[in-house]
């Protein structure tokens, strides 16, 4: 096929270009293996080419750096070392990514070659989605996420540009930010303005790129998804900046009435201006929507949009959906506008029903009036059709004359499944079993051949049935040591959590007393038990004030306990080298084998007495207690008949010194 159109990614086109035009590399085969075959699309950063993998016999997407960025040796290195740490993982709802190597100038990665469109072009195409639809999309686009975040990445651009949906319903992610040059990116270039929309607060203020950035981004694609615009727009980045930063992410039901609230919940949730607000990365917000999705009735999850029920009412049919570019041949998808890819790993397969997006029925007029024609005129126009597209009459008879194409079967039960195959014409021709922590137990994981592939008719087709998530019971590793009662909870399929240490009489220090839940109890793979350890039987710690260091020693050491002598003495009433304080204080219970620290006295503090003969006996009192003493009153038999008010005389003489803290007598007549 000659010309392949435009597609427009962002505010920046994104050109398929004439595959009949010269190219250097067209023809040419990179590293001994891969033959380029087409080009099928140029960015910004590096031009995209239909392959084959001739070693392997696969056609796959070839994506080559431009000559200006491969010849930065510094870009090269960060890229093909972020190429290789992502390729190490791998998950179904993200672009794969197959190979990465040079060949003198080029440099190249190899990735599927998947054919379908992306969700801009769904929105740009259709507008707000129903609820269903929508998060039939975000949830295969938030388990991809989750599962960079939980393997370390952040994607840091996630936008309708860089969700990619295939032609067999594949919901998958592109742009992990496997190429991304600051230096080629700036604040007034089509790309930033692309991008502006889905930054986070923080992203914008300070720069950060963590995973709450990439739960408030899915956020902002929900919200468009749900009422078909978003929720800041400005004249300028500048504009939209502001808005992040001071305006909260409205309820989409403000823009659409009558959306459930559990919808609004998601996205107000998910875009909260403070990161610590917002669910902490993609697996909890994949919870959070699948809680709502199990709240909503089918009437909420099947509203139409406002836009799409005045479409229908006008034309009569309904909104065009997403589908192959003809019956014949498959059209590759867009790259984004960083066409950057990566794989991340989390057990989840997730494929959007064509039910929702990918439907026939949704076909618009014309379409389907080209269709028609098609179908209705002469044998010499469709084979004139044929010949256009390369093909003969005698590849259009077998191929629609013995062949089929694998209905969609996921998420269906074993038994629809099946009879969907059967009104197919096909058999099943094994039924496997797998866990599954996202499909119910008896539904369909996935197929082999899987929903979409075109088959022989006599041909059979494997299905993998859902038996519900693994689960496995909890051991008793009561009495065994903290290190033992870890690894049997590894082997069980489950991981050690939170340690609480407790005085037990009956267990052994260090053994575990019990674990929460408790043994017996059945739990999905790879839950946290809590495990309670013993810190054997408490003892309790002697009143050392006063005794000597040695005595002290030997009592604390008969109890089990450790003994350590500060460095520091301190005045106190007890004589030198007495122990003046303890801690752990007098009568607390620790654990055998703790340690209890002593102080030493260096003796009482010595302070000038006062002379306060003569003075009432209110302001004598002040000034021995302002001099840190004790006052004691002696009126005698004389001074309390009479009544007197003055001091006669002190037990210590003025201007001699006396034990800080001790009693001064004072006799008063």
């Amino acid at each position: 096929m000659g010309f392949e159109g435009a597609l427009t990614v962002g505010p920046r086109r994104l050109t398929c270009v004439d595959t009949t035009l010269q190219d250097p590399l067209v023809g040419q085969v990179l590293d001994g293996r891969y033959r380029v075959d087409a080009r099928i699309a140029v960015g910004g950063m590096a031009t995209v080419y239909r392959a084959l993998d001739t070693r392997l016999d696969r056609v796959l997407a070839l994506k080559v750096m431009h000559p200006a960025l491969a010849a930065d040796g510094a870009f090269v290195e960060r890229f093909i070392r972020e190429a290789k740490s992502v390729a190490r993982l791998a998950h179904p709802n993200v672009v794969q990514v197959f190979d990465q190597g040079a060949d003198g100038a080029y440099v190249y990665l190899a990735m599927e070659y998947v054919a379908g469109c992306t969700l801009r072009d769904v929105l740009r195409d259709r507008g707000a989605l129903q609820p269903r639809a929508a998060l039939d999309i975000l949830e295969p686009v938030l388990a991809a996420l989750g599962a960079a975040h939980r393997a370390g990445f952040v994607h840091r651009d996630m936008k309708p540009e860089n969700v990619l949906i295939g032609d067999d319903g594949r919901v998958k992610v592109a742009d992990f930010g496997l190429v991304r040059s600051v230096d080629t990116v700036t604040n007034t270039t089509g790309a930033v303005l692309g991008t502006v929309s889905y930054l986070a607060p923080e992203q914008i203020e300070r720069g950060t790129a963590d995973t709450p950035v990439d739960v408030y981004a899915c956020g902002v694609v929900l919200f468009e998804m749900l009422t078909g615009a978003k929720p800041h727009r400005g004249d300028s980045p500048a504009q939209v900046f502001y808005q992040h930063l001071n305006e909260d992410v409205p309820p989409p039901s403000t823009a659409v009435p009558g959306l459930a609230y559990e919808l609004d919940e998601l996205v107000v949730s998910a875009t909260a201006r403070n990161p610590a607000l917002r669910p902490p990365d993609a697996v909890v917000l994949l919870g959070q929507v699948l809680q709502a999705r199990a709240a909503l009735t089918d009437a909420q999850l099947d509203a139409v949009p406002p836009q799409a029920r005045a479409l229908a009412h006008d034309s009569g049919e309904d909104r065009t959906s997403v589908l192959p570019r003809s019956p014949f041949v498959q059209r590759p998808l867009p790259v984004n506008e960083d066409e950057d890819y990566a794989e991340v790993a989390l057990n989840r397969t997730s494929v959007l029903h064509h039910t929702s997006v990918l439907d026939e029925r949704h076909a618009p007029a014309a379409r389907r009036r080209r269709t028609a024609r098609v179908r209705r005129g002469p044998v010499a126009i469709v084979v004139g059709v044929l010949l256009a597209l390369g093909l003969g009459t005698g590849v259009w008879y077998i191929s629609y004359g013995q062949f089929t194409t694998v209905p969609a079967v996921l998420s269906k039960t074993e038994a629809q499944a099946k009879a969907r195959l059967d009104d197919a014409g096909l058999d099943v021709g094994q039924v496997k079993h797998a866990y599954s922590d996202t499909v119910a137990k008896g539904s369909v994981i996935s197929s082999d051949p899987a929903t979409g592939s075109r088959i022989r008719s006599n041909n059979s087709v494997t299905l993998t049935v859902s038996d519900g998530p693994e689960t496995v019971q909890v051991p008793d590793v009561s009495g065994l040591s903290l290190a033992a009662a870890k690894a049997g909870l590894k082997e069980a399929g489950l991981a050690a959590g939170m340690v609480t240490r407790v005085f037990d009489e009956d267990v052994s220090q260090g053994s575990v007393v019990s674990t929460t839940p408790a043994a017996g109890t059945t739990r999905h793979g790879g839950t946290a038990v809590a495990l309670t350890v013993s810190k054997g039987a408490p003892v309790e710690v002697p009143d050392l004030a006063g005794a000597s260091v040695a005595d002290a020693t030997a009592e604390l050491e008969s109890a089990g306990l450790k003994v350590k002598v500060a460095t520091e003495q301190v005045n106190s009433p007890y004589d030198a080298g007495l122990v003046a304080t303890q801690s752990p204080g007098a009568a607390k219970e620790v654990a055998a084998g703790s340690t209890v620290t002593l102080t030493v006295s260096k003796g009482p503090e010595m302070v000038d007495v006062p002379d306060v003969v003569g003075d009432s006996t209110d302001d004598a009192k002040a000034a021995l207690e302002a001099a840190g003493f004790q006052v004691k009153e002696d009126k005698g038999l004389l001074g309390g008949l009479l009544g007197g008010d003055t001091v006669k005389s002190q037990s210590v003489a003025g201007g001699e010194q006396a034990a800080k803290g001790s009693t001064i007598t004072i006799k008063i007549g």
